[in-house]
């Protein structure tokens, strides 16, 4: 960072908090807005009276578990190898987890993108490889891609199993049905560079709430929360605002929705600890459906009611109703090394975020 770019943020910061007299609630729906905003130390810079909250950005932590329990089924078929990126691996179901049955011997397998699953599959030719797909709209025509090029290639061995879901639904929920008290969205500018504004809309035009789309760099970040606070405290109007240019256009990035529309239909899914959302799915459609796991190997991934252990604060974490330093367990029986929720697993999770880097409070 430049000499220029840290007075600016010394400019801005202090423009904040002596702007802002009483206590509002900023809310993030991005893992890695989460995670950059510990890094940087931004709440560290900013008066105590703007609380920095979470949402459900984090798409490991609202998978559900019986998604888990329906990954580790397919593993015991002698012939299934289940592919998964690695945060996935510590995560949770209702019989355990795939870490678990990979030190069982199972054929769980690590891979860093879906080109890795594409190789795996020509390779091991005489086995079936079911990808873990796993993610929001940022994701998505990763995995549709990697659909098309198995269609062209007639690679018949592999399969997704879908847990991939849409931000828009999950925000109306969150200032609607839960009733989430915030003063300001940062919107999340990976997502926003697939889809384009549309999605964030509703946050300024239906319920009134100041937004962002903001990027991830520091300066990005806190001039987006400067802008928020201006809207907050009435020295602007509400609306939404896109920070993220240089990466967002209005309209989205038109190759990749084409890519998303070919391959995925909408439907509905429930959210680990909050529920089910009604049109928050992109599932595969009928042109695709020979690549679904689920139908292929007839598994029913259904809800459960038990999304959490006792104790566990992760269902009002993901929603910002609360954060992480005010759950009874966070840094004692609930560490990374012992997590008791998928918050404390993923990298991109408001618990694990907050444990490496420090919070409001800590």
């Amino acid at each position: 960072m430049t000499q220029e770019e840290k007075r600016f943020i010394e400019k801005i910061v202090t423009q904040i908090n002596e702007s802002i007299k009483s206590d509002i609630r900023i809310m993030e729906v991005c893992g890695t807005h989460a995670y950059q905003i510990a890094m940087f130390g931004i709440r560290k810079l900013l008066t105590p009276k703007i609380h920095l909250v979470s949402g459900p950005g984090c798409p490991v932590c609202v998978t559900e578990p019986d998604y888990i329990d329906a990954l580790i089924a397919l593993l015991r078929h002698e012939n299934v190898s289940v592919a998964t990126f690695g945060d996935l691996l510590r995560v949770r179901g209702s019989s355990g987890s795939l870490e678990e049955q990979k030190s069982l011997g199972r054929k769980v397998i690590t891979v860093y993108s879906p080109e890795d699953v594409l190789v795996l599959a020509k390779k091991k030719k005489g086995e079936y490889i079911v990808f873990a797909a796993v993610g929001f709209e940022t994701t998505a025509p990763l995995y549709a891609a990697l659909l098309q090029t198995a269609q062209k290639e007639k690679i018949q061995n592999l399969f997704l199993l879908t847990s991939l879901k849409r931000m828009e639904p999950a925000i109306r929920f969150i200032l609607g049905e839960a009733g989430v008290h915030i003063d300001g969205m940062l919107c999340p500018g990976h997502v926003a560079t697939i889809t384009g504004i549309g999605p964030f809309l509703p946050v300024t035009t239906e319920y009134n709430i100041p937004a962002v789309i903001c990027g991830f760099e520091a300066m990005d970040i806190i001039a987006s929360i400067g802008i928020l606070c201006k809207q907050i405290t009435g020295e602007v109007p509400h609306r939404l605002i896109n920070t993220y240019k240089r990466c967002v256009r209005d309209t989205g990035n038109p190759t990749a929705l084409c890519l998303i529309n070919e391959v995925f239909r909408i439907s509905d899914v429930s959210w680990r600890g909050i529920g089910m959302i009604q049109g928050s799915a992109l599932t595969l459609n009928h042109r695709y459906e020979v690549y679904d796991a689920a139908k292929r190997f007839n598994l029913k991934i259904e809800t459960t009611t038990t999304s959490f252990p006792d104790g566990c604060e992760c269902g009002k974490i993901l929603i910002g109703e609360k954060t992480p330093d005010v759950c009874n367990n966070f840094g004692r029986m609930c560490t990374p090394e012992h997590p008791m929720g998928p918050c404390m697993i993923s990298s991109e999770g408001a618990c694990a975020v907050y444990y490496r880097f420090g919070g409001d409070e800590i």
